[in-house]
């Protein structure tokens, strides 16, 4: 297959993916020539595509519209994979954005010429710049721990989770402290044998409201640690878990009751040093992502903190990459925000030698 050129290359087509598709189409670049998307699903939706049924409108947090089409109503009981899927495919169609899928990134190398090189399962491209979109959901974090391999049970991690009705009349662990932690525990209590949740520290529960200033401050923190060069503070970690009525319930019922994660996994529970025992049919992990960014690797961009040392949307160490929808933009305010950032920077780097295939300027 042939080597095909363009100014920009877009790798995602979630929200941060369409975002700056939606920016480079203002600045002036023509789909096609002037920009691409390639996004690695079957279809649209992005990480929305693979959220559990059950997950339903009304406990999805802060979302966003996309730029320039606002989100449709719809019944708070839908199912936000459904309804999110459904409005990114029509957000493609509405601003006409190329993408291609699914095309599957398999490196990125640097060329002689100055450009990038971007292989895939489907050919190769170059471009003269790259927003990388392509978010954490294909990469779940599984942690180690002793004995994890004898476990006679079923282990699970967030992205594999369907729903509870799998988990009827059995004995569940859940592993992880954040915002998913808690809504698949409270899904799977109702109608597994008994549920134990453990997590490294303590829940940071919050009663009180998370107002835009609190919002600003989590962003900020997070931001420092990418210029820093560490990799980002997990969301939750930042903002703490807002202590709705649905978790107030919860604790009531005694669903909350943490304890600190086990030493040990054996063949039929997990154990602590202590001499504590839980038996359990099912270790559920929800420990959380990690930054899709293997297919980056051959340009040696992390820093020795073991993070990718950004300014702004833009990486320190190569500034034809931007990565958008990673650290203070993983989410989906922070996403818009940073495709039009990251628009904005590239169309002034490229401006002076001029981009061929600009259809018109702003």
């Amino acid at each position: 297959m042939d080597e095909r050129s363009v100014d920009v290359l877009v790798i995602g087509a979630g929200q941060a993916g369409l975002s700056a598709g939606h920016h480079l189409g203002r600045a002036g670049f023509a789909p096609g020539d002037g920009f691409v998307i390639l996004d690695g699903g079957d279809g649209p939706g992005g990480a929305w595509r693979h959220r559990w049924p059950t997950l339903r409108l009304d406990r999805v947090h802060g979302f966003h519209d996309l730029p320039g089409l606002p989100f449709p109503a719809a019944g708070p009981d839908r199912p936000a994979a459904e309804v999110v899927s459904a409005y990114f495919a029509a957000y493609e169609r509405e601003f006409d954005l190329p993408v291609r899928r699914p095309v599957r990134v398999r490196e990125v190398r640097d060329r002689p010429d100055g450009r990038l090189a971007v292989h895939t399962d489907h050919g190769s491209w170059t471009t003269r710049a790259l927003v990388n979109a392509t978010g954490t959901w294909t990469r779940p974090f599984w942690p180690h721990y002793p004995g994890r391999s004898v476990f006679r049970g079923r282990q699970l991690h967030t992205a594999d989770y369907r729903g509870p009705a799998e988990f009827a009349g059995r004995r569940v662990v859940v592993v992880g402290g954040g915002t998913s932690a808690v809504q698949l525990l409270a899904e799977v209590s109702t109608v597994a044998a008994g549920t134990t949740w453990v997590t490294r520290r303590p829940p940071d529960f919050r009663d009180e409201e998370f107002t835009p200033e609190r919002g600003r401050a989590a962003v900020a923190l997070v931001d420092a640690a990418v210029r820093a060069g560490r990799p980002p503070d997990s969301v939750v970690g930042v903002t703490g878990l807002p202590l709705t009525p649905e978790l107030r319930r919860l604790r009531e019922r005694g669903v909350l009751d943490r304890l600190p994660v086990f030493d040990r996994i054996t063949p039929d529970g997990v154990a602590w040093d202590d001499g504590r025992f839980v038996p359990a049919d099912v270790i559920l992990w929800c420990t959380g992502f990690r930054a899709a960014l293997d297919h980056l690797a051959p340009l040696r961009l992390r820093a020795p903190g073991g993070g990718i040392t950004m300014d702004g949307t833009r990486v320190v160490a190569d500034e034809r990459i931007h990565l958008i929808g990673y650290g203070p933009s993983a989410s989906t305010i922070g996403a818009n925000r940073a495709g039009r950032a990251a628009v904005r920077d590239i169309r002034a780097r490229l401006a002076p030698a001029g981009a061929a295939h600009w259809r018109r300027s702003i």
